[in-house]
């Protein structure tokens, strides 16, 4: 592949700096990254879909090589329909590996589609929009886990 694609899939409910991070040190491997946020109506988020989709289009409007999009169904599909051999999945610790292999042993058998894995900065693998959630919840500080310009909307 001359020109590979990677497809970076999530609900990003919130995006969190460890999202960003990985995305950014992903680019330097393709030629493009989709990120692309799997809409989901049966899994209740925090935040509507207008206002994640806004937030990852404000975090990577600086990357010329990062399009942003929606999808639904299984990610294998959408990187067929975009052309992308690649997924990227973030790992932040052994739970996260063993969850992602599965997934990216099936993703490999049902479309040939291979997982790039990145291990999380150390100083990001404590982060997760789980976590970021709940402390939303909690009326805690969150501005340092999440991307500089998104402050204002949560």
């Amino acid at each position: 592949m001359s020109n590979p694609i990677g497809v970076f899939p999530g609900t990003f409910d919130p995006i969190t700096i460890g999202h960003v991070s990985i995305v950014k040190r992903a680019l330097p491997l393709f030629a493009k990254v989709v990120v692309s946020m799997g809409v989901n109506s049966t899994k209740k988020t925090m935040f509507d879909e207008t206002r994640r989709m806004a937030w990852l289009k404000a975090a990577f409007a600086d990357e010329p090589k990062v399009e942003v999009m929606t999808f639904t169904g299984l990610t294998v599909e959408l990187c067929k329909s975009v052309g992308a051999g690649f997924i990227i999945r973030g790992l932040r610790n052994s739970t996260d590996h063993g969850y992602e292999r599965s997934i990216a042993l099936m993703n490999r058998h049902l479309a040939g589609v291979e997982t790039i894995f990145l291990p999380s900065a150390p100083e990001h693998a404590h982060i997760s929009s789980t976590i970021v959630r709940e402390l939303i919840a909690n009326k805690a500080d969150v501005s340092a886990l999440v991307p500089m310009d998104l402050r204002m909307g949560i």
